[in-house]
């Protein structure tokens, strides 16, 4: 998805040089787009003392999800941003294949980037939920994009421990059990990768696709993706409906991204992968014993 080199056009009979990226863009779009339904508004609350400015376009941007349709907004944003997404056109493709598949779906992703107001376009009429390390990025896309759905997450583990927890992790993380009606991560607080405090949102729901694309994990302070992988892992094998859930890891060119998927995610559930991005689809458990000693 990267934009194309600028070409000369004659003066006379060829478009502006300056609608050609929108052009481009809106014929790009609308071929994905399928539908368009509006999804409620997001539900993180923050003071007007605490806005953070707006450019003349993002304000304009922001304003049009009152009276415009998501697609139609997705498209002018795209068009004339400057970021583009993260992810390569393939592996985008990948995830967007099986949105389209599920769509309407539950959709959660770990991360809030330039993607988002695309990843929340590619499921109409269902949920999609963000959770995001960065209150002030939070605060700031919410801002622009008043339409998604977002939680701010707190980490409790640094990269620099990565390895420590990975060879500890069988002492304090007991695993799925189908005894209880709770949600296997919710409370936990002996388990250091299980994320035991998320909003109860994240916790009622069956999520039919799962996005790991943060937090940061590029530098030894940082929280690290580790129990982002482990509870993504629980989340799909404590699943209590019928189905199964798609996991999709990026990055995966990291030894800790890799080594973690390989330990919770299992390669037995490894259905494909393009560049950066693994994909797993991951059963429910049905035997709690199967986990006990490993999830793989």
């Amino acid at each position: 998805m990267q934009p194309s080199n600028k070409k000369k056009h004659p003066p006379t009979s060829s478009p502006a040089p300056r609608l050609l990226p929108l052009l481009a863009a809106t014929l790009f779009l609308l071929f994905l787009f399928r539908q368009t339904l509006l999804h409620p508004t997001a539900d993180l609350c923050f003071s007007s003392s605490s806005a953070v400015p707006l450019s003349p376009s993002e304000a304009t941007i922001a304003a049009e999800f009152d009276s415009s349709p998501l697609t139609l907004v997705t498209i002018l944003h795209y068009a004339t941003a400057r970021a583009l997404p993260q992810q390569t056109k393939g592996e985008i493709r990948r995830s967007f294949d099986v949105l389209q598949s599920l769509a309407p779906c539950n959709f959660l992703v770990f991360g809030l980037g330039h993607d988002s107001l695309m990843w929340d376009s590619f499921n109409p009429r269902g949920t999609t939920l963000f959770l995001e390390e960065d209150p002030k990025w939070t605060l700031s896309a919410l801002q622009r994009f008043p339409i998604l759905r977002a939680h701010i997450v707190r980490y409790s583990t640094r990269l620099a421990e990565a390895k420590e927890l990975l060879s500890s992790y069988k002492d304090y993380c007991p695993g799925v059990s189908k005894n209880t009606t709770d949600h296997p991560l919710k409370g936990d607080r002996w388990c250091k990768l299980a994320l035991g405090t998320l909003p109860n949102e994240v916790y009622n729901r069956d999520w039919d696709v799962i996005m790991i694309d943060g937090p940061r994990g590029y530098f030894a302070a940082a929280p690290g993706r580790m129990a982002v992988i482990y509870s993504a892992a629980m989340m799909a094998r404590g699943r209590k409906g019928s189905g199964v859930t798609h996991v999709f890891l990026h990055d995966v060119d990291r030894g800790v991204e890799k080594q973690y998927a390989k330990e919770f995610l299992c390669m037995k559930y490894r259905v494909g992968g393009i560049g950066k991005l693994w994909h797993f689809v991951i059963p429910p458990v049905v035997n709690p014993s199967d986990i006990a000693h490993g999830f793989c």
